[in-house]
């Protein structure tokens, strides 16, 4: 942290000031500023809806401010001009790779702003200079020529930082850079960050992991309600001190303790098997049980959870739901079985951005929600709509408001809605809380365990340690496709790691470890 907290001296790159912005009657940003110095990373946090997104918008030309004024190097910039902002040095990558799946990783990267020799473009110039930039993420060179769409969704992720970095950035924002990121990749990250830095460029560093922040940041600035609460060093700040600045108030202790349930098997998993990604995973849930699976990227428990959810059918082995044996062939074959499911990439896999909720929550449920199975009940979808807005408090107008303008937590809402309309037996949860802010996190948290108090069977996948940690009655381990271990609540983050890392790497500690190992004596 001693490192990061001394800051370079040089002058500020980008200032707003006054920045102020009202949608359809609502105070998005109540005159904010903000500045980001040469060679710092100056963290953005706050909870869903606080007015980053916005106020990142606005920094980027995407949106016009109604108020207020943005300088880059003490020239104003263009408001509401993407292009203005780029040509003044400001690059910006989202939470979402922002690519062109048909093309390949070099043209992505020079798309709108080819390298040319005269009149027609120099294609070796381009992929020579994109295999520096992957060379530099870490990644392996001979990916320019491949196809955008073939690179698993991390790759993507780094390529568009990439892309962010193969023209002259002064000011870099990255928004939820690490979200679909490993530990390996964050790491890599941080080195490239590292780099820019040193050569004098601001970052602009939106994160809800607020435990990178002690690894990353230079100072931290608090928005909440379209307002700056608190701008300071980082090194002057705890992540609980910066989680109680976000919500308003002080964190009580989220410590649970559950009774164990009886042994009621309703989910009963015996050598499950899909070639190439798991092989004899044998599980059971009882009713009224959360029980977590947890392994390092390529264990299988993603793999696992798609299986049975017949996404990707396993190729052997039993599955009985509710003492009823299942061939789980589709995802229709799940739900009549009472298994449902909440998948990770909410925004890919889970909502209609353009839909109403109530849409997105009855889309799947035409015969439980239809006349005669054939046309939508409008009434009846409205009234189970407004039944789970209160139930799971997604706060929203009504029902008929835009999925797509609701915060990223009330999005996960609306998914999670969605799978309980038919009451399903088992409950599988992909990153319950992936993308969503501290305050969101401990709401759907509160709803998963009061799910299973009314006796569902919860699986839990998740890459959050601290989740399991609150959430699960038992912990499995997956390693190389199986299950290699099982703990019980309140086992250490400490052993759950071992368990999935194996072997050596078990004995290798990264930043971000030390700082998750300080998190945990800080926050209860």
């Amino acid at each position: 942290m001693t490192e990061r907290s001394e800051m370079t001296e040089s002058g500020t790159l980008l200032v707003s000031r006054g920045i102020r912005k009202r949608y359809s009657g609502v105070q998005a940003l109540r005159g904010v500023d903000f500045d980001v110095r040469a060679g710092e990373v100056h963290a953005l946090v706050g909870e869903n809806g606080a007015g980053k997104s916005t106020l990142i918008k606005i920094i980027s030309g995407a949106e016009a401010a109604d108020a207020g004024a943005v300088e880059v190097g003490r020239t104003p910039l263009a408001a509401g001009d993407t292009n203005a902002a780029l040509a003044a040095g400001v690059a910006t990558v989202y939470q979402e790779p922002q690519l062109f799946g048909e093309l390949t990783v070099a043209e992505n990267v020079f798309l709108g702003r080819e390298l040319r020799r005269g009149a027609l473009i120099d294609w070796g110039a381009q992929r020579r200079r994109v295999a520096e930039l992957l060379e530099r993420l870490g990644l392996d060179p001979s990916l320019a020529d491949e196809r955008a769409a073939d690179l698993p969704v991390a790759e993507q992720q780094l390529v568009s930082i990439a892309k962010a970095f193969a023209h002259e950035v002064r000011v870099l924002v990255l928004d939820e850079p690490s979200a679909i990121l490993t530990d390996q990749e964050v790491q890599t990250l941080f080195r490239v960050i590292d780099s820019v830095k040193a050569e004098g460029v601001g970052v602009v560093y939106i994160s809800h992991r607020l435990d990178e922040l002690v690894v990353v940041a230079d100072r931290v600035t608090v928005l909440r309600d379209g307002e700056v609460v608190a701008t300071r060093p980082a090194a002057e700040l705890t992540v609980r001190q910066i989680a109680e600045l976000m919500v308003g108030h002080a964190l009580a202790s989220r410590q649970v303790s559950r009774a164990a349930p009886a042994a009621d098997p309703v989910l009963e998993v015996r050598g499950l098997a899909v070639r190439g990604a798991f092989r004899g995973v044998d599980m059971a849930l009882n009713r009224g049980e959360v029980v977590g699976l947890y392994g390092l990227v390529g264990s299988g428990v993603n793999e696992v959870a798609r299986a049975l959810y017949g996404i990707d059918p396993a190729d052997s082995g039993t599955v009985t739901v509710a003492g009823e044996r299942r061939r789980l062939r589709s995802t229709q074959d799940a739900v009549r079985a009472g298994v449902a499911m909440l998948p990770a990439n909410r925004k890919v896999q889970g909502v209609f951005a353009s839909k109403s909720i109530a849409f997105n929550i009855s889309i799947g449920h035409l015969p439980l929600l239809s006349r005669l199975s054939v046309m939508m009940d409008r009434r009846r979808e409205k009234t189970v709509a407004a039944e789970f807005l209160e139930r799971i408090a997604i706060k929203a107008p009504g029902v008929q408001s835009l999925v797509g303008t609701l915060s990223g937590g009330n999005q996960q809402k609306v998914v999670l809605a969605r799978s309980l309309v038919e009451r399903p037996d088992v409950l599988v949860l992909e990153e319950p809380t992936q993308g969503v802010d501290v305050g969101a996190k401990d709401e759907i948290h509160d709803i998963v365990l009061s799910l299973a108090d009314r006796g569902s069977a919860v699986l839990t996948v998740s890459s959050d340690l601290a989740e399991l940690q609150r959430l699960a009655d038992r912990v499995l381990v997956m390693r190389e496709g199986e299950v290699v271990g099982e703990f019980p609540r309140g086992a250490s983050q400490a052993d759950l790691l071992s368990a999935a890392a194996g072997g050596s790497e078990a004995e290798e500690t990264t930043s971000l470890d030390t700082a998750r190992a300080a998190i945990t004596k800080e926050v209860p």
